[in-house]
């Protein structure tokens, strides 16, 4: 077992948790899709400016929402170090997150999550290491003492460049500096020299290429990470068991959307320019993921097998209790 630098992520976590309040009700007797009272109508929902929410996007142009009664306002944020927070103190009501920073945060017991969808799966190269395209590192190897950006510190970026880079003989705690930043932010660190390299996923990962020519050391997920479970869409215990009407209508809702994501690339393409502000013709030939259309607990449970392997997890944790069984 290997145990990667500090729990930084995990101290914020719980330092901005501590000085959230609850709140946020909107109550409603609107029915939703299968005749159920709502308790709540409009709901907020964070999301980040990635390929992995494109489902939200199409089943609210689609009108899958609207069949269940609700009303959904998007609110784009930075990252799960972000949404966690916002979700404890009741500024959202759903949110993507990934799935390794929501394990992290319940075995430090800095909030009670529960994933009600999944969202999104790793494929080839979506999540790659990027370097400029006149840097001298032309391997993995030459990552060594180097400064590479993810996007949160101990989360599922230091997970998976971790692990490329014990494949390839290099000590994740030692050999590398992690430098955390959003992935907007990235592009313009990689190409200025603030950091060597960037871990990016999509739409960054094309638009650096396109826009200054950055090339890629390596897909990050391959190997064990091959088909990694990424994100799914969270709520807090407490609003799942308060609102089961309305989280049973977003249930439905977002499942009709991942399908559609998941059979249609064209559908994809066409909302991603509308909340990731790429144009239409890098959407056409950005790589993407895969998108789930089932809430599989044995898939989920990799992402915390892995962690406990790499020393993220002190001890092995049954992911089954997280879940939120989809409505029949």
């Amino acid at each position: 077992m290997r145990s990667l630098r500090g729990r930084t992520f995990i101290v914020g976590v719980v330092a901005i948790l501590a000085l959230t309040a609850c709140g946020n009700s909107n109550g409603s007797s609107t029915a939703s899709g299968d005749g159920k009272a709502l308790e709540k109508t409009t709901i907020s929902v964070g999301v980040l400016a990635i390929a992995d929410v494109a489902a939200l996007y199409i089943a609210d142009q689609q009108g899958f929402f609207k069949a269940e009664g609700l009303t959904v306002q998007p609110k784009i944020l930075q990252s799960t170090a972000v949404t966690l927070p916002q979700l404890m103190g009741g500024q959202l009501d759903f949110a993507l997150a990934n799935y390794f920073s929501v394990l992290s945060a319940t075995e430090n017991k800095a909030g009670s999550f529960r994933f009600v969808a999944d969202t999104y799966e790793a494929k080839n190269d979506v999540f790659s290491i990027m370097v400029t395209k006149d840097s001298k590192i032309q391997t993995v190897k030459d990552l060594e003492g180097k400064k590479i950006s993810v996007a949160a510190p101990n989360s599922i970026g230091t997970l998976a460049v971790g692990s490329t880079l014990k494949v390839a003989g290099l000590d994740p705690n030692k050999g590398v500096q992690f430098v955390p930043m959003p992935f907007p932010n990235a592009p313009a660190a990689l190409k200025s020299g603030q950091v060597d390299a960037a871990w990016l996923t999509e739409p960054f990962l094309t638009n650096v290429q396109k826009e200054f020519g950055a090339r890629k050391i390596a897909d990050t997920m391959t190997g064990a990470m091959a088909d990694f479970p990424i994100a799914g869409w969270a709520a807090t215990e407490s609003w799942t068991k308060k609102y089961p009407n309305t989280t049973a209508a977003f249930q439905r809702a977002i499942l009709k959307g991942q399908q559609a994501a998941a059979a249609d690339r064209k559908a994809v393409e066409k909302v991603l320019p509308s909340y990731t502000h790429i144009t239409p013709d890098v959407a056409a030939v950005i790589n993407l993921g895969a998108y789930p259309t089932s809430l599989n607990a044995q898939r989920i449970q990799r992402v915390a097998d892995l962690m406990v392997e790499y020393g993220y997890l002190k001890a092995k944790m049954d992911v089954k209790p997280l879940l939120v069984p989809l409505p029949q």
